[in-house]
């Protein structure tokens, strides 16, 4: 079951399961020296939120399988909020710090800002976007961007799956015993497995670098070979992956 842990008015959502598969690994995962040993790439993915809870996970793989290290979200108390303008700011940065520190991943891979989103929402959201940007600065930890759509089609194989279906493709993919909650913390998982098929897609095919002014073009292909890919991984899963 999942349920909130944290010090003074900031909660973090977690997994007891994972928490305790997290300690277990943990000496050879504080400092990010076993995945570079084992040829691994490390992604932290984040799911910036203007109201709700910012997800985030820890993806890495070895170029065969992915393996999910550590997720969950956090969510800053109203009074809190209403006490500290810059709360969810402060308690957003201090979160990605710590866990940049303790797992040194190789990229951090955000969700861009939805344009859709009217003028406040989308403010808000770009000043938590704007506080992830700098904690990955500070750290020297490369950033890649990709919008919902992008991450739907990578994962999911289809640009219009609702979040019941990125939870369950994402449990399937990682091969986690549980279906990863809240959904925040789901899709943070999947922007990093996003990031994860651009990466392997982008050095398999010889695809133009992030610095590229052919970064538009490329990007178009390399998702287009990563949804066909999840799509052709998904026939291979078992049966009863579906279940809750």
């Amino acid at each position: 079951m999942a349920f909130f842990v944290g010090e003074g008015k900031t909660k973090v959502w977690k997994r007891r399961g994972e928490r305790r598969k997290l300690r277990a690994m943990k000496t050879a995962q504080a400092a990010g020296n076993s995945a570079r040993e084992n040829g691994c790439f490390r992604v932290l993915g984040v799911d910036p939120a203007a109201a709700g809870p910012t997800g985030y996970g820890i993806v890495e793989s070895d170029g065969r399988r992915c393996r999910m290290l550590h997720y969950g979200a956090l969510r800053v108390a109203p009074k809190r909020q209403k006490e500290c303008l810059g709360a969810v700011l402060h308690d957003v940065h201090e979160l990605l710090c710590g866990l940049m520190d303790e797992f040194v991943p190789d990229a951090l891979a955000v969700e861009a800002v939805f344009t859709a989103l009217n003028m406040r929402t989308a403010l808000r959201l770009a000043e938590v976007r704007g506080v992830v940007l700098l904690a990955a600065a500070q750290r020297g930890v490369a950033v890649y961007s990709y919008s919902p759509r992008e991450v739907k089609a990578s994962v999911a194989g289809y640009g219009q799956a609702d979040k019941r279906q990125m939870q369950r493709m994402v449990r399937a993919l990682l091969e986690m015993s549980e279906t990863p909650e809240p959904s925040d913390a789901a899709d943070a998982l999947a922007i990093a497995l996003c990031h994860l098929q651009v990466e392997q897609a982008r050095q398999r095919f010889g695809l133009p670098g992030a610095n590229s002014s052919d970064t538009a073009k490329a990007k178009h292909r390399i998702q287009s070979i990563g949804a066909r890919t999840v799509v052709a991984g998904a026939a291979q899963l078992p049966a009863n992956w579906r279940a809750s």
